[in-house]
């Protein structure tokens, strides 16, 4: 397990930047090329809720830096469970790590899951790497289609394996923005493609945070047949509110989450 959690991030972070060229493309656009010049408001991470890689082995890569549970969600419709850590310094990215409810699939899904999942060497799980490892298996081409017929997150995930699936940016320490409305333009500006689902803005200030996000860049992943062209990961940018009592709002919206899941989306 790291004992630093700025080099913890700066790992996550390159390994994001292999996979997502456009991540680049944003820094520069908003006004650096520094990944510290540009707050991190928090990453998100996949896994499936078997045990030796449930949500909470996840977890326990950052609570050995200093964070510490701090809210809970529920995605129905997409059969996900969800938890929210934050750091001892608020300065820190939060870290939002989902797991699918594999049981909730078909026979046929549940079996490739527990097939790759076996895969993974348990010494693997607890290594310093773990959440920036990528995959631990092999599937096919063909593999893939079927998952990503009943689950895209599942698909994704036996895919990519472990890594931040999202960066994002804070909108709320970006210099020269003041609305998520004016990101969104200088985004749309430059040709990215944006995350439309559930409109542009996921959220409000009613419920004391604005969410919006680029769509996933397509990137070449080996499987054990071919190399494919599919959606890799994505950049969010969020806004935050201050409650009543005057502190900024630091949890996550399910209803805004569950939309922003549909950016790794095939296009």
């Amino acid at each position: 397990m790291h004992t630093n959690v700025d080099t913890l991030f700066e790992n996550l972070w390159t390994d994001y930047l292999a996979v997502t060229p456009s991540a680049k493309k944003v820094h520069e656009l908003l006004g650096s090329t520094q990944q510290d010049d540009v707050i991190n408001d928090h990453i998100a991470l996949r896994t499936f809720n078997i045990e030796k890689v449930g949500l909470e082995k996840l977890a326990a890569h950052f609570k050995a830096v200093g964070y510490t549970e701090c809210g809970e969600y529920h995605f129905d419709s997409k059969h996900l469970y969800a938890k929210h850590f934050e750091h001892s310094d608020p300065t820190k990215p939060k870290v939002f790590i989902s797991e699918l409810l594999v049981e909730k699939f078909s026979d046929e899904l549940q079996k490739v899951i527990t097939d790759i999942v076996d895969q993974v060497d348990e010494a693997a799980v607890t290594a310093e790497n773990f959440i920036y490892s990528g995959t631990h298996w092999s599937i096919d081409s063909d593999t893939y289609k079927m998952l990503l017929k009943e689950s895209e997150y599942a698909a994704w995930t036996a895919a990519w394996g472990y890594r931040a699936n999202h960066f994002t940016v804070s909108i709320n320490y970006l210099a020269g923005f003041e609305t998520i409305e004016a990101v969104n333009q200088k985004l749309i500006d430059a040709n990215f493609e944006m995350n439309t689902t559930g409109g542009l803005i996921k959220g409000s200030p009613e419920v004391l945070l604005e969410q919006s996000s680029t769509l996933a860049d397509n990137f070449n992943v080996k499987f054990s047949d071919c190399e494919m062209q599919i959606p890799s990961c994505f950049y969010e940018f969020a806004l935050r509110y201050n409650k009543p009592d005057g502190e900024v709002y630091t949890g996550f919206v399910a209803a805004s989450a569950d939309k922003i899941f549909e950016s790794t989306n095939a296009r």
